[in-house]
């Protein structure tokens, strides 16, 4: 693996900045499973956010197992080889935003600025933030360009 460069940065803040869904891993009973999610990336990559239904099987899965990983993927554009877009894998450890926390205001208003069409979500009472606080990360930039990174590089990635 070679060091991430600050156009190799830049591309990652672009690709985690502009879109705005990801593959949500949990483990369901002892096994890997997959959905969709949107998300709502932190300034600094610290943490992605997730608006999530206490209905659904990935947000049962994170009460029992906060163990998460995020996919964030290269929107397809109809290339030859799929294989050299980019995408970046993120994994950490996942948290439900308690009652009554001081960045409810902003992460709704941010949200809503992201998700205009998800207010509806604000008037149904098993919808809650979850954050996936990021502990690594790999990032594939193009075919054969991949980085592992760690919750530090990510910073730097998101400053550029």
């Amino acid at each position: 693996m070679r060091a991430m460069d600050a156009a190799t940065g830049a591309a990652l803040a672009a690709l985690m900045r502009r879109e705005r869904i990801a593959a949500l891993g949990t483990l369901r009973e002892g096994a890997p499973d997959v959905s969709m999610v949107a998300y709502l990336p932190e300034a600094d990559f610290a943490a992605l956010w997730l608006r999530i239904s206490r209905l659904a099987w990935h947000t049962q899965d994170l009460r029992r197992d906060a163990r998460a990983s995020l996919a964030v993927l290269q929107a397809d554009d109809g290339r030859a080889d799929p294989q050299t877009l980019a995408r970046v894998t993120l994994r950490g450890v996942a948290a439900e935003l308690a009652d009554g926390d001081t960045r409810y205001a902003r992460l709704k208003a941010d949200w809503l600025a992201r998700f205009p069409e998800s207010a509806v979500t604000f008037e149904l009472a098993d919808f809650s933030f979850w954050s996936i606080a990021v502990r690594d990360a790999r990032f594939v930039a193009g075919l054969g360009r991949t980085h592992n990174l760690s919750a530090p590089d990510l910073l730097r990635a998101a400053q550029t």
